[in-house]
């Protein structure tokens, strides 16, 4: 169970999972240790995974974007994850109801590098349909 606090530390990660526990403490209006503790606390349980790194809008807007709807033909779900797990320009991929199965987020340093991979996923067995929407522009990205 979070607590408004937690999740303004969450928040705060979010922005900059760097940011020193000092930092993070006057931010909150928590003493330090009580800010450690709660980070020791929420990687325990599970709510901290891990920590990673955060794109650049300069680097990130760089990079040619697209989403990619996938239909799958029925008991295909296994395999097809696992063909797109392989696939580098693959950055993430949802499960979704309606008329698509999948989604798959795609990033790529060039549009024919990003057509290459939008091909290979159409020629993945099990996979019966794609639609290909390219991201122009990120209006809020959180």
């Amino acid at each position: 169970m979070l607590n408004d606090k937690d999740r303004e530390l969450l928040a705060l990660l979010s922005e900059n999972s760097r940011m020193p526990v000092a930092t993070l403490a006057k931010k909150l209006g928590l003493s330090r240790t009580t800010v450690q503790a709660r980070i020791e606390r929420l990687e325990a349980q599970g709510v901290i995974a891990g920590y990673g790194v955060r794109l650049s809008d300069r680097y990130a807007s760089s990079l040619i974007r697209a989403h990619i709807l996938i239909t799958i033909a029925p008991k295909a779900l296994s395999q097809v994850v696992s063909a797109l797990e392989r696939l580098k320009p693959v950055t993430a991929l949802h499960s979704v109801s309606g008329n698509f199965d999948l989604i798959a987020l795609l990033a790529a340093p060039s549009i024919t590098e990003l057509d290459q991979a939008i091909d290979e996923i159409g020629t993945i067995d099990g996979v019966e349909r794609t639609l290909s929407s390219i991201i122009l522009s990120t209006r809020i990205s959180r």
